[in-house]
């Protein structure tokens, strides 16, 4: 009969192992480029605070379209691949004519190119540019792993069934996040991302003329002064003007909390946060100078973060094509 290894020995195998298993998720911050590429989040940094610092704009499209990069298919940068038929992600209905940020990214990544050619992920890039530019208008940090890997299947379809409406229910909003691993509190609280956020007409003219379905109505939940207004930017089957979701659209903070509370919500699916106890509790709470909604927000967006982290994709040398 052969001999059983000593116990010290079977102590240390399992602790090289569990090294082996957890290592992929045990860098954060710059610690995971520390040798392979030492100036990779200095340079995302640098270059998204001179993007933002040009065009303020550009930190809501940042953080738009990292998020809408994890809830499908993970954080893998999928959202950023080109389809020579229009069938990719980017081409989805909540996606098309709306993301900004894909040329930024891809000047972002072809500095990071320069300096290590094939060391640091699209998913990554677009992960830190993200943090960075709330950062930058206001919002706080929050730490980052590092070492995702850059997916290879991109489908428009999975994106128009996984992503939030802005027309949906509060249970809607509900089971989206939750399929992702939220709950419905970290649902409201990312719902905050929208204090930066704009959005085209097309998103809001049901509630102005056509409400549940309802020739002429006007959704009676919304205030009428924003109505009014509303509609002047917005006129009836025309595509009108890009809106702002807050009164500090170019600012992070408390104010979407506010204007939801006060009726003011941009999207059905903001009005939609008050139609339940625990959606309208915290949108009373959140709305509130000095809040903990910059530090619960951070918080929801690492975790966002890391949704079913890729790690056995690739690093795309060009974000919006994989390697051949």
């Amino acid at each position: 009969m052969g001999s059983f290894p000593p116990l010290r020995l079977l102590s240390i195998l399992g602790l090289i192992l569990l090294a082996t298993i957890t290592d992929a998720h045990s860098y954060s911050g710059a610690d995971y480029y520390k040798d392979s590429c030492p100036q990779a989040t200095t340079i995302v940094t640098d270059m998204v605070n001179n993007f933002v610092k040009a065009n303020k704009n550009l930190a809501g499209g940042f953080l738009r379209l990292h998020f809408h990069d994890c809830f499908v298919r993970g954080c893998d940068a999928s959202v950023l691949l080109n389809s020579p038929t229009n069938t990719a992600e980017k081409d989805a209905r909540p996606n098309a004519g709306s993301l900004r940020g894909f040329h930024e990214i891809d000047q972002i990544k072809a500095a990071l190119e320069a300096e290590c050619p094939g060391i640091v992920s699209c998913a990554d890039t677009l992960a830190l540019a993200a943090r960075d530019a709330t950062v930058k208008v206001g919002g706080q940090s929050w730490s980052l792993d590092l070492g995702r890997k850059d997916g290879k299947v991109s489908i428009s379809s999975d994106a128009d069934a996984q992503l939030p409406s802005p027309f949906a229910t509060y249970d809607q909003l509900v089971q989206n996040f939750s399929a992702v691993g939220f709950t419905q509190e970290e649902m409201v609280i990312l719902s905050g991302g929208h204090t930066i956020g704009r959005s085209s007409c097309g998103a809001v003219q049901s509630r102005l003329y056509n409400f549940n379905g309802v020739a002429g109505l006007t959704d009676p939940s919304i205030d009428a002064s924003l109505a009014k207004q509303l509609k002047k930017k917005c006129p009836e089957n025309e595509p009108g003007s890009t809106l702002a979701m807050d009164s500090t659209k170019n600012t992070f903070d408390h104010l979407y909390f506010k204007a939801v509370l006060n009726n003011k919500g941009l999207f059905q699916s903001d009005a939609n946060l008050l139609t339940n106890p625990v959606g309208k509790e915290l949108v009373t709470r959140y709305s509130k100078a000095g809040s903990s909604f910059l530090t619960d927000f951070a918080a929801a967006m690492r975790k966002m973060s890391n949704i079913q982290w890729a790690t056995d994709g690739e690093v795309r040398r060009v974000c919006s094509v994989i390697n051949q």
